[in-house]
């Protein structure tokens, strides 16, 4: 039953939001196809018999039984995407949810705590720079009025986008009255690296989320003609950004950690013109705090030395951050138990919303092995035997804490 109505479902979420000359997705918040994720998943949610609802932050909520009575069970992810993104980031984890809850029905299971799924608004944060809007506001680590603030490319803040798509950007802030009926989320998301193909195991459960973060560089020089402009006369910002990226995978080499710059703008952009500015963006992580702190400053280092070398300047600007979490050990080993106590313990480098309301409620996670390791990507992929193994393991947990 698992199985089958896990390919249902992924057959029908599967074509929402993907290109078709790249294979890869684009569902950011607040667009036509996130809001075409939002109408399947309340379809699943009437096919179900549950109730459905949208909190005030944008996040999705179908509910078993009724939640007001507290202690209920919440699982699910997200089902936005980074740009041109792989497709089981996420939704994975919100197909998993409704399948397992179709398998223990299936099997006449008596539900002792009510059970929600959830789908939460913006995870990736592709469109306005944040990741995890949704859970962030709930939790109350982003402010009404800095979410409100954000603004994509385009100029469109955050605000006008959700109320463009039928959302009051005025309603948005702490929910702990809902995160208060929690008693416990439980996050099932691809392994976002080799780990589980390393040790052969389909499903493992997570221990910490390392420290992480993105910086803004934005390098200031002198727009001129690419053409008549003597490389002695020129304050080229591009050389000195060019540097910064090499100095980064130099520094995070020597650490042992994770530095990347993934997204750059220039002004003017144009192929015959010396830019004016370049705009990078550093996402940088660390198993600890002082790994991250160091790599970071040393990283910023070379960018001002670089920067005046070519008679430029740089401003660093932190846009987010989310210290380490390790996820905590009553309910994580809970999980290993339900899942007959050898299950791999692993920790990741991603960010998760799990992760983000840590600190509010008790949360863990479940990973499914990606055969490659590759992630926010269309080559993104995990096996059907191991993505029923994780809906399986879904199931065990959920019976376990759910189920009378």
């Amino acid at each position: 039953m698992s199985a089958a109505s896990f390919h249902e479902m992924w057959t029908q979420l599967r074509p929402v939001g993907r290109d078709g000359d790249s294979g890869g997705y684009h569902r950011h918040a607040w667009t036509g196809a996130d809001a075409d994720c939002r109408d399947w998943f309340r379809a699943q949610a009437a096919d179900r018999g549950m109730t459905c609802e949208t909190d005030r932050n944008g996040n999705q909520w179908a509910h078993l039984g009724d939640p007001a009575a507290g202690d209920a069970v919440a699982i699910g992810s997200h089902l936005d995407s980074v740009p041109g993104g792989g497709a089981f980031d996420g939704p994975l984890g919100v197909v998993s949810s409704f399948a397992a809850i179709d398998e223990l029905r299936s099997r006449g299971a008596k539900f002792s705590r009510p059970v929600s799924v959830a789908n939460f608004s913006d995870e990736e944060g592709a469109r306005f720079g944040l990741a995890c809007v949704g859970s962030r506001l709930a939790a109350g680590a982003l402010t009404p009025d800095a979410a409100r603030a954000l603004r994509d490319a385009d100029g469109t803040t955050l605000a006008t986008a959700m109320e463009r798509a039928g959302q009051d950007p005025e309603a948005i802030g702490p929910d702990p009255e809902r995160l208060a009926r929690i008693g416990a989320f439980v996050e099932l998301h691809i392994e976002q690296g080799r780990a589980l193909d390393l040790t052969g195991d389909a499903v493992g459960v997570a221990s910490a989320i390392w420290p992480h973060g993105r910086w803004r560089f934005d390098f200031h020089g002198e727009a001129n003609h690419a053409g008549t402009t003597r490389l002695a006369d020129r304050r080229d910002p591009m050389l000195a950004y060019a540097a910064t990226v090499l100095a980064a995978r130099r520094e995070a080499a020597a650490a042992g950690a994770l530095a990347t710059f993934g997204k750059v703008a220039v002004e003017p952009n144009g192929v015959n013109a010396i830019p004016s500015l370049v705009r990078g963006w550093l996402d940088s992580r660390a198993a600890d705090q002082e790994t991250l702190d160091s790599l970071v400053a040393a990283v910023e280092h070379a960018a001002r030395e670089g920067a005046a070398l070519e008679g430029t300047r740089v401003d660093v600007v932190r846009e987010s951050f989310t210290p380490e979490v390790a996820f905590g050990a009553g309910l994580r080993d809970t999980l290993v138990e339900l899942l007959g106590g050898s299950a791999p313990v692993l920790p990741t480098g991603a960010g998760h919303d799990a992760g983000i309301l840590s600190g509010t409620l008790p949360t863990a996670m479940l990973f499914v092995r990606n055969p490659t390791g590759v992630s926010h990507s269309p080559a993104e992929n995990a096996a059907e035997d191991d993505c029923t193994a994780g809906v399986t393991a879904l199931v065990d947990v959920l019976e376990g804490l759910a189920c009378a």
